[in-house]
Parts: structure tokens; C-alpha cells; sequence
């Protein structure tokens, strides 16, 4: 996603919960508070602390080849759920999210769907005059057309459409999104305002310095770790990446958790972490990989679940101050990104990737902190 023009300020809402009501927010911390409080320990574990070795060296050496030669700079984290190994590199570093803050969207969408406030066949106008420029189609079609909520949802993450994220940013808000986003613990994620339509209202100081919408490695990483593990139902509220908890998924998060993975394993933007994994066309079954993109002159981002055959990866890479500006598949962070992303999945799974376990839940349990595949 390209963002051109003018921004101006918007208000930011902090410390709220994830709810839409203030009544019904209040009456659920009620009854979580002593939940909470009874909870074991190990069920509050943030999430892994990356560490050295081996992988870690590697894939510093490529960063500072990277740095050194003026080519610009890497973020990243990644894990893999089932063994717990992690890997980072600036992991809690902000960074421009470019396009990746539409995860932030899809994630409270899922939720309001879940719980019977939105509808994937709900209806959605876009009206003459609201398309904007940049990625997507809906700026081509005729208007007025009207889309179902899926629809919209599909074409912000498949192809990154600038349109359709703005008809879902209006259908559920910038200000619930955050709030969301924060009772998660992710105190670093943020959606600041609409693609390439001025905000009204004061923003936040750094919103200049980050544009759209800013993250972590990390915490982007457990945001779609929440994702593909169904992780609906959250229970009170987290301080930190990591340490949400969560109801065991039942059949309805399945079914709502596989639609919006479906989106995300047809991403059409994989040049980057897919780019030396994949060994079949997303248009057939059975793909490995889940992810999504974020692009910006100097900015190249991907964020993807890797279905490895020793457990899921989640990798998160940021490039940022990038010196090659271009829009080819070529691109250097491009291709930087993808090495890195088979270094990791080198390490971790040297026998390769498979979609098989590529399903909501991603083949975990009720919930990563309790691993169910077995490693070797």
C-alpha cells in the first residue's frame, strides 16, 4: 500500500476496554476480577523472550550487512508456538505498520461477528466519492455498489484494498479497533486514522512519525498469533503482549476464525516470507502460509503464520528507511525479508512447511501456552 497527502489530527481513545458499551463493560470486569485473580501462573507468561544462538547470529550478520550497506534497516520477532523458540531483533521496537494495522481490523471484525454484532452477509454501501487511491479495485468499480461485510474484509487483506478498509474502519470504528487492541496488552499498536482521508481532531504526537498506524515486531506477531489460534473470547484484560487469556474455542469461532484465515492464505502480495517458501500456488489447497503485507516507499512489512512440519511459525518482519524505493517483485527489503523468513524456517523446520494443520487453532489446543503438536 502506497499513502500519499495530507494528514491532520485525530483524537486517540486510551485506557478503554474492548467493549462497545460502558455498562457492559463494567458488569464483565466484575465478574472476571476473581477469575484473574485465581489464575496459575504460567497462564500469565508474557510472550517468549527471543534468544541467542545460532539463528540469532545469522540473521543479525543479514541485518547489519543490511544497515551497513545503506540499504536500510530490519525489525523483527518470530516464534513458533508449539516449542516456544524465539527470535528476535528489535522485537519491541515501534514501527510503521503501513498496511500490517489492517490485522487490528480484521481481529475485532472477527470478534463482532462472533458474538452476533456484525454479519459477514451484512450489507455495505460504498457510496460516489468515497474510493481513495492507492492498492485495491473498489476505486474502479461503478458506484453506488453494494458489498457484503466478507466482501469488504476480503479485499482489505487480500489485496490490500485502501477502500475497503475505510468502509470497515466506518462500520466498526478507529477508536473501538484501539481499544480493542489494548485490552489485548498490545500498548504499542495503534490504527490512527482512515487511508488517505484527513482526520478531524487532534492526534497523537507520534502519529506523524508513523502515519497509518504503528506496532511491534512482537506484538503484531501475537496479534495473529491470536488469529490462527481462535482466540475469541477474551477474559479481562492484559498488560502485556502475550498474556491475554482466553475461552477454549467452540465450533462457532472455528467457523467465523476460518473464514478470516481463508483471507489471509490468499493473500496475493507474496513476495516477501512466502517468496522461497512456498512450493504450491495459493489457488490450490493446502498452502502453508498466512499473511499479510504492508508497503510504503521506504517501508516493506509482512506478518505471516508458517505452517512448518515440526509446528506453526509466526515470523514478523519490519524494514523501514529503506533505500530502494521501487515497486518491482524485486524489490531489495523485499527480498531481504524473504531471506531472513527462510532462515528462521530453516532452523526451526528443516523439513519444510505443510498446509495440513493450517487451520483455526492451528493444531495447538485450547491456546499456545499449552502446546499439542509434538516436536522431534
Amino acid at each position: 500500500m502506497k499513502i500519499t497527502g495530507s494528514v491532520t489530527p485525530r483524537s486517540r481513545l486510551r485506557n478503554l476496554l474492548a467493549f462497545r458499551t460502558l455498562p457492559a463493560a463494567v458488569i464483565l470486569l466484575a465478574a472476571f476480577l476473581p477469575l484473574c485473580s485465581s489464575l496459575p501462573a504460567a497462564a500469565q507468561t508474557p510472550a517468549p523472550t527471543p534468544s541467542t544462538g545460532p539463528l540469532h547470529s545469522a540473521l543479525q550478520h543479514m541485518v547489519d550487512a543490511q544497515s551497513s550497506a545503506g540499504l536500510g534497516k530490519v525489525a523483527l520477532y518470530a516464534v513458533q508456538l508449539n516449542t516456544h523458540k524465539a527470535v528476535g531483533i528489535d522485537a519491541d521496537l515501534p514501527v510503521q505498520t503501513a498496511s500490517v494495522i489492517k490485522l487490528g481490523i480484521l481481529y475485532d471484525a472477527m470478534v463482532e461477528v462472533r458474538n452476533g454484532k456484525a454479519r459477514w452477509d451484512e450489507p455495505i454501501i460504498l457510496h460516489p466519492h468515497e474510493a481513495v487511491n492507492g492498492s485495491g479495485i473498489l476505486t474502479l468499480l461503478d458506484t453506488p455498489v453494494t458489498l457484503t461485510l466478507k466482501d469488504v474484509l476480503t479485499m482489505m487483506v487480500i489485496v490490500s484494498d485502501n477502500t475497503a478498509t475505510n468502509l470497515a474502519i466506518d462500520r466498526f470504528g478507529i477508536e473501538p479497533v484501539n481499544a480493542r487492541l489494548e485490552a489485548l496488552g498490545l500498548e504499542n499498536t495503534h490504527l490512527y486514522k482512515k487511508v488517505m482521508v484527513p482526520a478531524t481532531g487532534p492526534m497523537p504526537a507520534d502519529q506523524p512519525k508513523f502515519g497509518l498506524g504503528k506496532t511491534t515486531p512482537r506484538e503484531m506477531a501475537t496479534l495473529m498469533t491470536y488469529i490462527g489460534a481462535c482466540d475469541l473470547h477474551q477474559q479481562g484484560t492484559a498488560q502485556t503482549p502475550g498474556t491475554a487469556r482466553f475461552s477454549p474455542a467452540d465450533d462457532a469461532d472455528r467457523a467465523v476464525c476460518n473464514v478470516a484465515l481463508n483471507m489471509l492464505k490468499n493473500q496475493f502480495y507474496r513476495e516477501t516470507i512466502p517468496r522461497y517458501l512456498e512450493t504450491v500456488d495459493t489457488s490450490e489447497p493446502g498452502t502453508a502460509i498466512a499473511s499479510k503485507t504492508g508497503s510504503l516507499d521506504a517501508v516493506r512489512n509482512d506478518v505471516a503464520i508458517v505452517m512448518g512440519k515440526t509446528g506453526p511459525m509466526v515470523i514478523s518482519i519490519f524494514t523501514y528507511d529503506n533505500h530502494d524505493q521501487g515497486w518491482t517483485v524485486d524489490n531489495e527489503a523485499e527480498v531481504t525479508i524473504a531471506k531472513l523468513a527462510k532462515e528462521i524456517v530453516t532452523a526451526w523446520s528443516p523439513d519444510g512447511i505443510t498446509g495440513k494443520l493450517l487451520i483455526p487453532g492451528l493444531g495447538l489446543g485450547e491456546n499456545p501456552a499449552a502446546p499439542a503438536i509434538s516436536t522431534p
